[in-house]
């Protein structure tokens, strides 16, 4: 494998201009093993409901798959590249494939090569591992994985394992030339702006992608256009959890917002409206109330209710639904029908499922 794997042009150019990229969730059956079919049907569900991307290996794919006791990292990478080689008819982009890379410097590494080698274009690096580290050593551990494979930053919010991580930091990482995007998702305003300062800073606001991750201001954080000095940058698109559900109508409103940021198309008080729909729904998902203890499995639970997992089953059996959790997300199904895709979904999941 080369030094310093470069980024297929086309998906740079895809990453750059931006795309709804869902987090890819693990699909069990009742004795927690990997189902592969329905695995398979999410996939699938994701491309044709207008997904530019994909990223499996991530929170939302749980991440003890990364364990080596539980052995689905590659398993799981593996099938979902599979799927994503499937003919399809939405898009003539091509498919950004992202996976989750975690641990300390041995580990990322070695995930990076299986990454590469399944044919993944993007690391996205968790430092959640390294909560110890200095920033320097952070760094040092981001440029090794970067030899493997290019990388995307992220940025994980603590409620779910994530560090703190300043601008300095951020106005460092973004001297690695391998670094080719950005998921933002501290959950926090002043966070967030210390990511988009720094990129502006840097010099590489034209040649890095940012993402959002912040699943409680999608639409807002796609709207908005951040300055410093003479550079702007700003969020092209998102990877989120909050995408691993209701793509179809996730993939409209992308849409509206990119209409809006490039040619000022498009009502703004409507999508700040929207945006206050889609946080309210977020926070039953997400169980926003309990710390997010449900977020995984209020995504399950949605997907059991459409017909493309046959449970909530977390590979962890202490994970499940916090109480009222069920309620909440009946009352935002029923407050907002139109961020729902039933329909879309049951047209097409016998054809998802064979």
């Amino acid at each position: 494998m080369p030094a310093n794997p470069r980024l297929d042009e086309k998906v740079r150019a895809h990453l750059r201009s931006g795309a709804v990229i869902p987090a890819h969730p693990l699909a069990l059956d009742s004795r927690r093993r990997l189902d592969e079919r329905r695995q398979r049907a999410l996939t699938r569900y994701y491309i044709a409901a207008g997904a530019g991307g994909v990223a499996v290996g991530v929170h939302t794919t749980q991440f003890a798959i990364h364990d080596s006791k539980v052995g689905l990292y590659e398993p799981v990478l593996a099938l979902a590249a599979e799927t994503m080689n499937e003919p399809r008819e939405t898009s003539d982009n091509p498919v950004i494939r992202i996976a989750g890379i975690v641990g300390c410097t041995d580990q990322a590494v070695r995930e990076a090569r299986v990454a590469a080698d399944l044919g993944y274009d993007v690391g996205l690096l968790s430092l959640a591992a390294m909560r110890s580290a200095s920033r320097t050593d952070l760094l040092d551990h981001a440029r090794a994985v970067s030899e493997t494979i290019p990388i995307m930053g992220f940025y994980l919010q603590p409620a779910v394992g994530g560090i703190p991580l300043a601008y300095e930091f951020w106005r460092e990482l973004c001297e690695i030339d391998n670094l080719v995007a950005i998921k933002v998702a501290p959950f926090d305003r002043y966070q967030t702006l210390d990511v988009l300062r720094a990129v502006c800073d840097s010099g590489r606001s034209d040649s890095i992608a940012m993402y959002t991750g912040n699943d409680d201001n999608i639409v807002g954080d796609l709207m908005t256009r951040y300055r410093s000095g003479a550079a702007t940058t700003g969020f092209v698109g998102g990877l989120l959890g909050h995408w691993a559900v209701w793509t179809r109508p996730a993939f409209s409103y992308w849409q509206r917002c990119r209409q809006w940021v490039e040619l000022r198309s498009g009502n703004a008080g409507d999508l700040l409206r929207l945006n206050a729909e889609i946080t309210d729904a977020n926070a039953a998902l997400f169980d926003a109330r309990n710390g997010f203890a449900g977020c995984i499995a209020g995504i399950h639970e949605v997907l059991r209710r459409q017909g493309l997992m046959e449970g909530i089953w977390c590979l962890d059996e202490n994970e499940g639904l916090s109480a009222g959790q069920r309620a909440e997300i009946d009352r935002v199904c029923r407050a907002y029908p139109h961020l729902v895709d039933d329909e879309f979904v049951a047209e097409r999941l016998d054809r998802w499922l064979r």
